[in-house]
């Protein structure tokens, strides 16, 4: 069946996920695939994605653990449908869900505290600070609503299980913020820099090349726990050519987990 003219198939894991998303608004980028390689699922787990979207990361995660159960919420019904399509289309009903549900008035039938694992990739920008992109899906992407990543932190908090882990891939400004929310109500806390280029090796030209700094980070954290904060060495995602280094790749196109 031919696709609509706003909507396009296009490949994640090197083509082991078939991904249907609209041609113009937000468009999949590699962060819900890093993401999803990093949530320590096993087999007979459960896992909540909350903004699937169109279920990007939610589908890489179900292709690299077999077994694994997740279900997907978002709150644009257009999302939902394309987010289906692309479960029917991998072969992975019966494992993956989406459905419709606000952060603020979220589907009754998710019981707090039954998910193992609850991922996350929130909006990065705070409401007022960007200008607004004149596609809704895009703005609703990008942009947080009116509970803040407040909102987005204290849901994950409130699905998962004690002892379950919540990740979330954010810009690295917010990090202050995004620990913050997590409070007292998490710990054992995980920061993981996503480093666009080694920070440690330098061109030729070294005399005139800017610091190298992390724009992304993940966070992950262990529910009702007390453990320390760790900051790890996080993950080069690519060489001062342009390609993606061997540990990005595994990841990227081989389906690799992302240890942190």
């Amino acid at each position: 069946m031919a696709l609509p003219e706003h909507v396009t198939e296009d490949a994640l894991l090197g083509g082991q996920i078939t991904l249907r998303q609209h041609a113009a608004g937000y468009r999949v980028a590699i962060d819900p695939v890093l993401l999803a390689a990093s949530v320590p699922a096993g087999e007979s787990d459960t896992v909540l994605d909350v903004g699937t979207g169109v279920g990007a990361a939610m589908l890489c995660l179900a292709r690299r653990v077999a077994g694994v159960k997740i279900t997907g919420v978002e709150v644009q019904r257009d999302l939902v449908h394309l987010a289906a399509e692309n479960i029917a289309e991998n072969g992975l009903a019966g494992r993956v869900d989406a459905m419709v549900g606000d952060l603020q008035r979220p589907p009754p039938r998710l019981v707090p505290r039954s998910f193992d694992h609850v991922m996350a990739n929130p909006p990065y920008f705070e409401a007022g600070r960007v200008r607004a992109s004149g596609k809704d899906e895009k703005a609703t992407a990008n942009i947080e609503g009116s509970g803040g990543l407040g909102a987005w932190v204290n849901y994950c908090l409130s699905m998962v299980r004690p002892g379950g882990t919540i990740t979330m891939i954010h810009r690295t400004d917010r990090l202050a913020e995004l620990l913050a929310l997590l409070g007292d109500k998490s710990g054992d806390v995980i920061i993981f820099p996503l480093w666009p280029h080694n920070p440690f090796e330098l061109n030729d030209d070294a005399e005139d090349q800017a610091p190298v700094a992390a724009k992304r980070v993940i966070v992950q954290a262990l529910a009702g726990s007390r453990g320390p904060l760790r900051l790890s060495a996080g993950l080069v995602l690519h060489k001062n050519n342009g390609d993606n280094t061997p540990a990005a790749d595994a990841i990227l196109r081989h389906v690799g987990a992302l240890i942190l």
